[in-house]
């Protein structure tokens, strides 16, 4: 495993810690999964939350081990364990923390988001209910999520049931921004552009975009359904501000263009993961 990876697994670890004991616990909101889990049985039995995840947490990573090999689990072990940790040492952090359920909900999904994010983005995983659905997947054919879903809505019903209704609906709050804000961190949505061109002015745009933004051009020759007429359909990518420069340039020079501006989740190749390159050495 790269350097990187082990940094974005021990940051993301840390911050699910802290969104745990900053935002979650202190609000009573069970939003899925081993924390959950660990909510619930402390407001039962007054377990301490750091206890009840490793407890539960070493017997799965050493199915996983087992299982699914060790290769998986060398990813799994940093934040199987750092995570407990770092809860019982910032224990003391509760009582100071954010109290007011929808509070909880948002800014705890978005802090467990970003953790979650770092630690997929440096090919980890948090154990518990993400080791235990890959091992149901493997020996049942039921996709991981799918079987992920029937442990969190599980927990969130029994919340229900343990806290009030109420507080359910909170956690489910907290589980949707967790996942958008996960899909953020991965996929970079919302930075970059994805732009549709569609004109019979093809040298005039190209032009533009080269001049205007940098950026390359690809294009695909297109039929007019009504008219059955040829144009050229360019589309290009480019980052947000490059996105907004080029919509008032193109609205100045092709007015008649028709032009189509999409997110882009992720992109990979020069210009973004990898240095412009101008066609010359």
């Amino acid at each position: 495993m790269k350097t990187l990876d082990y940094l974005y697994t021990i940051i993301g670890s840390i911050l699910v810690a802290l969104s745990y004991n900053l935002f979650l616990l202190p609000s009573q909101l069970a939003a899925g999964g081993i924390s959950g889990i660990s909510t619930i049985l402390n407001e039962m039995f007054q377990i301490e939350p750091s206890i009840v995840q490793a407890v539960i947490n070493i017997p799965i990573f050493i199915a996983g081990w087992i299982i699914l090999g060790r290769d998986f689990s060398l990813k799994t072990i940093v934040a199987t364990f750092l995570i407990p940790f770092i809860i019982f040492i910032t224990s003391d952090f509760v009582d100071n923390g954010i109290h007011n359920s929808l509070l909880g909900a948002i800014y705890g999904g978005i802090i467990l988001g970003l953790g979650l994010g770092l630690v997929y983005r440096g090919n980890g995983s948090t154990g518990g209910t993400a080791t235990l659905a890959q091992i149901v997947k493997k020996y049942t054919g039921l996709s991981s999520g799918f079987c992920q879903l029937i442990v969190d809505a599980f927990v969130v019903i029994a919340s229900a049931f343990v806290f009030d209704f109420e507080l359910a609906l909170y956690a489910l709050i907290s589980i949707y921004v967790t996942s958008k804000v996960i899909d953020f961190v991965q996929l970079h949505a919302g930075d970059n552009k994805l732009v549709f061109i569609i004109t019979d002015q093809e040298q005039t745009v190209t032009q533009l975009i080269y001049d205007s933004v940098e950026r390359g051009v690809t294009r695909v020759s297109s039929f007019g359904g009504y008219s059955n007429t040829e144009k050229a359909l360019l589309f290009s990518v480019m980052e947000q501000k490059e996105a907004i420069y080029f919509k008032q340039a193109i609205t100045r020079t092709e007015p008649d263009a028709f032009v189509i501006f999409l997110n882009a989740s992720d992109i990979i190749g020069r210009g973004f993961t990898k240095s412009k390159w101008y066609g010359t050495d």
